[in-house]
């Protein structure tokens, strides 16, 4: 939400600077995003006036200037068609910058001819996108030839901008900010009438019946009112209303348009302006048919269904109701007859309807979190009353078809829970008054009647939060809990213990912790059997589903990273992904891996890049399992990890047949195309709800004490099936004799010439430890012996 220093305070009375403001906003929940003054990159350019304009000698299509900025005569070269003497403009001396052109001015000789400087368009000045001329400042800025062109033209007005959470539906606009400082102290809230300037805010007195309007969708849309205004002249709007929209990044369209905008702007109040030339009949806010289709105000056309509430006449439909509005019927510089809508939507059906659609605006940014229902004929009419003033014409009665739901809340409130339940103890009369500058109304006996415009008010804790904002969160005092002497009893659960271990384990092998959303979109659900959880009212159609994996979220963070130049990415989150389990759903804690990009860059010796492969993933799965506490050398590997995973590069870790420990490998290309990601890439999942618990031994570790004896380690090379697995070979080597050795693993692998067809050589390394005393050369033997027959039963022989 953006507004500038002057707009506030056409609500808000007050001396308070720009610093004062701010502080306050953000003390009392409205954190402020960031501050602009527009004025400060054209800080350098002047008000000058053409004191002459001569033909250039050597271009038909240039002119000799003599500029006065306030300093004397400079001789500047112009090519705008609009140059003439004695016309005032914008001047841009040797030195200064010119932003909507991105060079720094300076002396130059062009076409033989010196020029001082340049006399600017608007677009060459960022404020719009005219640029077929020089600007032409009125007859008013004669006085101001010399000034800073900020000074002259306002622009020197701070923007803020405010960030407004989802509850706090006053506060997008205006004038709910300001009543909001004014609460605090920062100033007293203006009239309405005064911050309007006309002598009443009520419906304007026209002439005859109002237009006909009517709604079908009690549900969609409670209440619409209507007014039309005959013969009006759709001209600019004025440079004071200009000002204020251009400066929070409005583009001013027309003094129709921008009226709308700017009532939406300033008082949270969602207007539309319909050209009544190119309607057929009247408008009526109903259901829109199963398929029917608007051209909407951007230029898309979009297909509705039957839940979805539109504005439409007896032709077509106009509007996306409390969206957007139609191109067909949209006012232009020819319209003549408007009719205005101010109606009332629902809030969640405009927030379903916006999200089915992909559609995002403005308008349904207010309504999708409550505008204020009371505030229909006072919104209709100081828009009818801008429409004459700006536009002139004749005003229509007003018609208002439905019931906005105005119904009064009232909650009974004790002022003693700010203290009880906000920690602050606060005044009675404070609080009234602080509830009273918000809005609210507070009877003698504590009966607190919720404004119009609170539809996040639901309690008394709802009043409290206000009254603790307003008097400052910085005055709750600092209360430490009560702790009982001694050594305090460790509350970490064995769940906790195992992802705090297993999360160092993972940065410490060199990734990078992400956290990532647990909603994804359907399609990102699909390949890994669908979401079981789906939300009914999400906040985006692309965050719909609870997630059944982790994987859509670490690849789409792997792809950012990777677009914006990184080479190689190794990323690990821990969370929970979301599934069905028979007729119950439940979630599951989960280590997801990422590994993307280069694993090494292309050297002398390699040539080129090396990439992640299905190996690493498994030593990354077999590493962390260990740190985890996971029986690492007992662990099982099986099968293709599922239709997610590259087949034929994939796996499965198993303690047993069943208990699936982890699943890695590399990516399925189909699914890497999905995230727009150029593969390999390589990933795990370890589901740490299926580690088994180790039995607790007490809190003391069991003493380090290192073998006396050093091992012994020999070497078997194995002929081979072909189709055998090397963990089912070092498995079984590793069984061969549970007391002596102590580990064996595969360090080579060969086939091809000397090896018979079908079969495989895998050399294997065994490392025996002796215990009280070193092995004899018969123990040796005999253990080799237990060795080679392990091997045999696997149909694998010592090869010659």
């Amino acid at each position: 939400m953006k507004f500038t220093l002057s707009w506030l305070k056409q609500h808000l009375d007050t001396d308070a600077d720009i610093d004062a403001i701010t502080a306050a906003l953000t003390r009392i929940g409205l954190e402020v995003e960031g501050i602009e003054n527009p004025g400060e990159k054209l800080a350098g350019f002047k008000v000058a006036r053409v004191l002459s304009a001569e033909p250039h000698p050597d271009a038909d299509k240039l002119k000799v200037l003599s500029v006065d900025a306030g300093g004397g005569p400079l001789q500047v070269v112009c090519g705008a068609p609009n140059a003439r003497a004695g016309m005032i403009g914008v001047f841009g001396p040797p030195g200064v910058y010119v932003p909507g052109s991105g060079f720094e001015l300076k002396v130059a000789a062009i076409r033989g001819v010196e020029s001082n400087g340049m006399m600017c368009s608007v677009r060459e000045l960022e404020l719009g996108d005219a640029h077929e001329g020089i600007i032409e400042l009125g007859a008013d800025a004669e006085e101001a030839v010399g000034r800073p062109y900020p000074d002259y033209a306002g622009l020197t007005d701070p923007v803020i901008d405010v960030s407004i959470t989802p509850n706090r539906q006053d506060c997008m606009g205006v004038r709910g900010i300001a009543r909001d400082l004014a609460a605090a102290g920062i100033g007293t809230l203006k009239p309405l009438t005064e911050a309007y300037r006309r002598d009443a805010v009520e419906p304007v007195a026209g002439e005859g019946e109002g237009p006909d309007v009517r709604t079908d969708d009690a549900e969609g849309c409670p209440a619409f009112y209507a007014q039309a205004v005959s013969g009006v002249t759709n001209g600019v709007s004025p440079d004071w209303m200009q000002r204020y929209l251009t400066a929070i990044g409005q583009k001013p369209i027309s003094a129709l348009v921008d009226i709308t905008n700017f009532v939406m702007i300033d008082l949270g109040r969602p207007l539309h302006v319909y050209d009544r030339a190119k309607l057929t009949g009247g408008l009526v806010a109903r259901k829109a048919r199963a398929g029917e289709t608007v051209t909407a105000l951007n230029g898309k056309t979009y297909t509705l269904d039957a839940s979805m509430t539109v504005i439409a006449d007896d032709a077509q439909v106009h509007d996306i109701g409390g969206i957007m509005g139609g191109e067909d019927s949209g006012v232009s510089a020819g319209t003549t007859d408007v009719l205005i809508e101010c109606a009332y939507f629902d809030p969640d059906h405009i927030a379903r309807t916006g999200q089915a659609l992909v559609l995002t605006s403005d308008a349904r940014q207010r309504f999708e979190r409550g505008v204020d229902p009371a505030f229909l004929d006072d919104g209709l009419a100081i828009a009818t009353g801008l429409v004459l003033d700006l536009c002139g014409g004749t005003a229509s009665g007003v018609t208002r078809a439905g019931r906005p739901p105005v119904e009064p809340r009232t909650l009974r409130y004790d002022p003693g829970r700010a203290e009880t339940l906000g920690g602050l103890a606060v005044a009675g009369d404070r609080q009234k008054a602080i509830l009273e500058g918000l809005g609210f109304t507070v009877a003698d006996d504590w009966q607190v009647t919720v404004p119009t415009w609170r539809r996040d008010i639901d309690g008394p804790a709802d009043l409290v939060e206000e009254v603790i904002r307003i008097e400052g969160i910085d005055k709750v005092p600092a209360s430490p809990l009560a702790r009982v002497p001694g050594v305090a009893t460790p509350t970490a659960t064995a769940e906790q213990k195992l992802e705090r271990r297993i999360r160092r384990a993972a940065a410490s092998r060199g990734f990078h912790e992400a956290v990532t959303w647990s909603f994804v979109s359907e399609d990102e659900a699909k390949p890994f059997g669908g979401g079981a959880w789906i939300l009914a009212n999400p906040i985006s159609e692309d965050l719909k589903v609870m997630r059944p994996s982790l994987l859509p979220g670490l690849l789409s963070a792997a792809r950012r990273n990777i677009d914006r130049g990184a080479d190689g990415v190794r990323l690990f989150e821990i969370g929970r992904r979301y599934l069905a389990d028979g007729a119950k759903s439940r979630e599951r804690p989960t280590l997801t891996l990422v590994m993307a990009g280069e694993k090494s860059p292309r050297g002398w010796n390699s040539g080129k890049a090396q990439h992640f492969d299905a190996f690493d993933a498994k030593a990354e799965a077999l590493s962390l399992l260990a740190a985890a506490g996971a029986p690492a050398d007992k662990l099982m590997v099986m099968g293709e990890a599922g239709d997610s995973w590259h087949p034929g590069r994939s796996g499965t870790l198993r303690l047993g047949p069943k208990n699936v420990l982890a699943t890695f490998g590399v990516v399925h290309p189909g699914l890497l195309r999905t995230f727009d990601l150029a593969g390999p890439v390589a990933a795990v999942e370890i589901f740490l709800d299926a580690i088994p618990e180790k039995r607790s031994a007490g809190f003391m570790r069991p003493a380090y004490t290192p073998p006396a004896l050093q091992p012994v380690r020999r070497d078997f090379a194995f002929l081979a099936p072909a189709d055998l697995s090397a963990d089912d070979l070092v498995r079984a080597v590793r069984g061969a004799d549970k007391k002596a050795i102590v580990d064996a693993r595969l360090f080579d692998l060969f086939t091809g010439e000397g090896i018979e067809e079908g079969k495989k050589s895998m050399a294997v390394e065994v490392t025996l430890q002796p215990a009280a005393k070193s092995f004899t050369d018969e123990e040796i033997r005999a253990i080799a012996d237990k060795v080679v027959k392990a091997a045999e039963k696997r149909g694998a022989t010592l090869r010659g």
